[in-house]
Parts: C-alpha cells; structure tokens; sequence
C-alpha cells in the first residue's frame, strides 16, 4: 500500500515534465522572489513555483513561465469541473437565471481553459524553433493568456449580478479569481523570460502601433 502512495504521489508531481525535489528553501525562495517581482500577485508566484526548484539546479525564466501556466491550466480545469457540477445542481432545481450565470462563467473558463493549453504548447515551440518565429510565438502566448484572464474577470462579473446564492457566489468566485491570479502571474513571468531572451540573442523589441 505504502508503495503505491509513493508511486501515485511522483506520478502527480511530474505532470508536465517538472520534477519537485526541493533544494535548499532559503536559497529557492530567495531566487524566486527575484523572479517573482514584477508579478502582481508575488506571494502566489513564489509559493506556485516553490515545489520545482530542484537540486540540479534553479528553473530558467523560460521553464518557470512553463510551471506557472502548467499550474494556471491545472487549476482552470479543476475550476471548470466545479463550475460543471455547480450547473448541473442548479439545473435540476429549475433556477433558470442562476443557472444562465454559471453557465456563462463555464464558457468563459473552458474557453479559457483552451487558451491557456494553447499558450503552453506555444511557449514548449518557442524552446524548440529558438529565434525563429520568436514574435509570432510570443504574440500568440500574450493574446491567449490575456484572453483567459480576461474570461475569468467577466465571469465573476456575471456571477455577482447573476443572483446566485451567496454560498454559491463565495465558492465559485474563490475558484475563478484563483484562476485569474496564476493567469496574471503567467503573465509576468511569461514577460520577463521574453524581456530576457530578446536581450540575450539581440533581437529588437515588437514595435507598438499608435
């Protein structure tokens, strides 16, 4: 029984490719609070990347942006399972205008849910093709993730005004800005592995049109 604790626990902690064997905390943390500051949300950052730092070494920024939307994409789908067992119960009980909210916010997260896979098979590219379509690839990560983060912002908005239940309301909200604090997180650090790259290969910055 013990053995198959242990084989179920390495099998949970290596989704993804990422291994958790910790290394000296102090150490960790203080080089992920370095990674974490421009991130808006600096406690979760650290305490979401903590697990992966390893003993061969510290993640590089691009493998710590993997982690954080692997850990975003993670929680959106678990959100989204919640969201679909909350639609379900309301369903059965007729409550037609709570149900409208939830399901709203379910279409939100799966979509969602889908762009942030999308920005993690992209970001997994870019390591891959190097410089090669480095703008594409980068410009596809931001829009994907700043749509997710967009979803999880108009679905709390929807559940507040939609008159569900106060009970209801707590949980689902709790889940969704959860969702949407890893999204904005992903996001920095996404930013900051392309402010990096782009200075170490040469490559100029995206123009921005006025």
């Amino acid at each position: 029984m013990s053995h198959l604790v242990l084989h179920l626990l390495l099998i949970s902690f290596t989704i993804f490719g990422f291994s958790p064997i910790v290394e000296s905390r102090s150490r960790a943390r203080m080089y992920l609070e370095l990674q974490c500051r421009s991130a808006l949300y600096r406690d979760l950052c650290v305490q979401t990347l903590l697990p992966y730092v390893t003993k061969t070494g510290l993640p590089d920024p691009q493998l710590l942006a993997q982690i954080s939307l692997a850990s975003c994409l993670s929680k959106a789908r678990f959100t989204k399972t919640y969201l679909n067992m909350a639609a379900k119960k309301l369903n059965e009980t007729n409550n037609i205008g709570n149900d409208q909210a939830v399901e709203e916010c379910l279409r939100q997260i799966n979509d969602g849910v889908s762009q942030i896979t999308q920005s993690f098979k992209e970001l997994q590219q870019i390591r891959k093709d190097g410089d090669e379509n480095f703008g594409w690839h980068e410009s596809n990560v931001v829009s994907w993730v700043s749509a997710a983060l967009t979803g999880t912002e108009t679905c709390v908005d929807g559940i507040l005004a939609g008159g569900v239940g106060k009970g209801e309301q707590a949980m689902i909200k709790a889940r969704v800005v959860n969702v949407k604090q890893l999204a904005s997180n992903s996001l920095a650090m996404f930013s900051r592995f392309t402010m990096r790259y782009r200075a170490s290969r040469g490559i100029k910055n995206p123009k921005i049109l006025l």
